[in-house]
């Protein structure tokens, strides 16, 4: 659990979970856009960052209780609301789906730019696991994913299309449990330019929340645009 600008006195908190191929460092900024009274905790998965050394995950519900036992016992002492872009928006929905089970559920939860879990594993879908390096690399490079920087760095391309590879083999192993469904209040965001049918996949989401339910488009793809993801707190509605 990474804190970018610790606020251990802040009543409530912003927990994000991130997307394939990716860490912290997409979200560190968006610390200086929230309240003072909200703490901004980013969940690192295995294989990046301060948790390099450690294996990747390989599996999605091992992956998805590590996140569910850490949310519970280190943010839940207070308020929280939950958000998760692409593959992280699916780990949300199912992190506040056990932990509405364990009677610590989150204040409201937002997803970003995915399809709807009913709906995984998605069969044709980019990134997949099908796809050769120079594929993989491609879409990180046009989607926004990957920065030029980066791109001219041959060992660090290298890891992270490793890194996006064992991502996307830990989402293959993801099954939607029928029935499953959150009693947070939902959020659904999605770019109009993400995919052929990217309002038909947020509009899928819908029926998974048991209480209010709302749905925003924005301008852009994937990521939006630079200047939306910069101030995206601004965003979610429950803040």
């Amino acid at each position: 659990m990474v804190r970018p600008r610790p606020r251990p006195q802040a009543s409530r908190v912003l927990v994000c979970l991130g997307y394939s191929g990716g860490g912290t460092a997409p979200f560190r900024s968006w610390a200086t856009q929230l309240p003072d009274d909200m703490e901004l905790v980013l969940v690192c998965y295995p294989g990046r960052e301060s948790r390099f050394s450690e294996p990747f995950a390989t599996e999605w519900d091992p992956l998805c209780d590590e996140v569910v036992d850490a949310v519970v016992t280190e943010v839940a002492t207070r308020p929280y609301v939950l958000f998760g872009h692409s593959m992280g928006a699916v780990m949300a929905f199912e992190v506040a789906a056990r932990a509405e089970r364990r009677g610590h559920g989150p204040t409201a939860l937002t997803v970003s730019a995915s399809e709807a879990p009913t709906d995984w594993p998605v069969p044709g879908h980019e990134p997949n696991l099908g796809q050769t390096d120079d594929e993989l690399l491609h879409w990180m490079s046009t989607v926004g994913q990957l920065p030029q920087a980066l791109l001219d760095e041959p060992e660090l391309v290298q890891m992270a299309v490793a890194l996006l590879r064992a991502d996307l083999t830990v989402s293959a192993s993801y099954r939607y449990r029928p029935g499953t469904t959150v009693r947070a209040p939902l959020q659904i965001v999605y770019g109009v330019d993400d995919g052929d049918d990217s309002a038909g996949n947020a509009k899928r989401w819908m029926g998974l929340g048991e209480g209010s339910v709302r749905v925003d488009e924005l301008p852009g793809g994937h990521f939006y645009t630079p200047e939306i993801w910069s101030a995206f707190p601004s965003r979610i509605a429950s803040l």
